[in-house]
């Protein structure tokens, strides 16, 4: 067969127009094997991508034809994969006519023993960087060796470009991902948070939200307390979704989790150079929240020598960066939330008074479930048919004593508790009934210490400290991730890790429950 130069140039072209209509790897390897085929037959195409760093090799996308045994998409080190290690340490093409003579190293022997005979292999360079090689195998060698590898080495250039293009668009989306969670922690963005599934019936969440309605507007801080898992963070987001601040940030602040080495680099930032390390300019929360809001989480937590710090931003509404002298002025609607009494806190030499004249303008206490129990129902109801959304699985049914049951429970872990029990439920118990006595084993799971009317009463950081313990023999002493007690709990790991210091518990101690 003969190639002249209009073909190949015709090649090229179809290569080129199929980087052009498709982006996602698979589609551009299939538009390529199918072109290649139009051309000249072969028994096995593939594409590996080389890792310099790591000195191995992985398929580009599966293979089209043959699949010898043993080989897959998985990492492999450059050693393992014997032509494309030819390739690679030549930088030229390699063509083997005969794999029989190869047959003792393990990758070759296994596509001699798959029917192979014959390989032409080449370097994926662009811009003189090795990306990978490209590898056209045969049961029987073609008549138009000569021709058809002056033709592919052609072609593999083109092919280059193109692998070069779909690894930077890979990079890439993989990068854009990375920012984007990046944002979500910086902005304490919530996955959950919707303005509209912010449900309520009973009287004292109508009296809160009529107070909120009132102080959306105004930009005069707002302290929101309550128990751990009222919703505190959820309602602050509201109040911004309302106000009219609600096209720009709402940056969170989980004191509790920010060090306070980190404190000042964290909340306003730094100049290139400032420190070790500082290979950057880093802009800060308070900066990140101009014309927005800045919602400071757990502040009761915050160390008092930090709490100066805090103070002089929210009372001057200005900041300098560290390492830079230049003051950086700010306009912020700032919101607090705290599960402790501040004014024992104050008391104890914990909290500043000032600090808390500044923050306590309008106050806002979210009430626990058990003082909000006409809501149960409509949440029950919310939050299940959410969760069966976000798992694509039908929703389960409940029946009025079940629901009753959850009514009257005392729900120390308040409206957390409750998503955590209905989504297990979901998990499950997908599109079945669930009765009074399905329900009562799953509330036993959550909370063996507390049942319906029970007379007892435990303090909040007793419930607190027997709902991490209970997380923690659910999930093995598993921290992070999604097994992790952290997940099961629905709190950041950080803020786990500080209330296992808090409570002295070690995970550990629970691996073998």
């Amino acid at each position: 067969m003969h190639w002249d130069l209009a073909t190949r140039y015709k090649i090229l072209l179809e290569i080129n127009n199929a980087v052009i209509t498709n982006t996602s790897r698979d589609d551009f390897f299939k538009v390529l094997s199918k072109e290649l085929k139009k051309h000249f037959y072969y028994d096995r195409l593939s594409i590996f991508l080389y890792d310099d760093e790591t000195q191995s090799l992985k398929h580009f996308t599966a293979a089209d034809g043959i699949e010898p045994e043993g080989f897959s998409a998985s990492v492999r080190p450059l050693a393992s994969g014997a032509i494309a290690n030819m390739v690679i340490q030549s930088l030229k093409p390699i063509i083997i006519d005969d794999l029989t003579r190869y047959a003792s190293h393990s990758s070759i022997g296994a596509m001699v023993n798959s029917g192979l005979k014959m390989t032409m292999a080449f370097p994926l360079i662009v811009r003189n960087r090795l990306l990978g090689t490209l590898h056209v195998s045969f049961k029987k060698a073609p008549d138009y060796l000569s021709e058809l590898s002056e033709m592919l080495n052609d072609v593999s250039q083109q092919i280059a470009i193109a692998v070069g293009n779909m690894v930077a668009y890979t990079r890439l989306k993989h990068e854009k991902k990375h920012l984007e969670r990046e944002k979500q922690y910086l902005m304490g963005t919530s996955e959950d948070y919707r303005p509209d599934n912010f449900l309520y019936t009973s009287p004292a969440m109508i009296q809160i939200m009529k107070l909120v309605e009132r102080v959306s507007d105004i930009d005069a801080p707002i302290l929101i307390t309550g128990e751990t898992g009222t919703g505190k963070d959820y309602l602050a987001r509201y109040i911004h979704h309302i106000s009219p601040r609600r096209d720009h940030l709402f940056v969170k602040v989980n004191c509790p989790a920010l060090p306070p080495s980190l404190f000042e680099s964290e909340l306003f930032g730094h100049a290139k150079g400032a420190f070790t390390g500082a290979d950057f300019k880093r802009i800060g929360r308070f900066e990140m929240a101009d014309k927005g809001a800045v919602f400071l989480d757990e502040i009761a937590e915050l160390p008092v020598s930090l709490q100066a710090k805090l103070l002089q931003v929210i009372q001057e509404n200005q900041f300098e960066r560290i390492g830079d002298s230049q003051p950086i002025k700010v306009n912020f609607r700032l919101i607090a939330a705290t599960n402790k009494d501040l004014s024992k806190r104050i008391q104890e030499g914990k909290f500043r008074q000032d600090l808390f004249y500044r923050l306590n303008i309008f106050q806002i206490h979210m009430p626990p479930l058990r003082e909000r129990r006409e809501d149960i129902s409509l949440l029950i109801e919310q939050i299940n048919r959410l969760e069966a959304i976000e798992m694509n699985r039908p929703a389960p049914k409940y029946t009025e004593k079940a629901i009753e049951f959850l009514r009257a429970y005392s729900w120390p872990g308040n409206v957390r508790e409750l998503k955590n029990i209905v989504k297990r439920i979901v998990i499950l118990k997908p599109d079945e009934t669930i009765s009074l006595s399905e329900i009562k084993k799953f509330v036993d799971t959550e909370d063996r210490h507390h049942t319906p009317n029970h007379n007892s009463l435990f303090t909040l950081a007793e419930s607190e400290r027997q709902c991490i313990e209970r997380a923690l023999i659910k999930c093995r002493g598993i921290v992070g991730g999604a097994n992790g007690a952290a997940h099961f709990l629905g709190v950041p790991k950080s803020t786990l890790q500080y209330r296992l210091k808090k409570y002295d518990l070690s995970p550990t101690d629970y691996t073998g429950t």
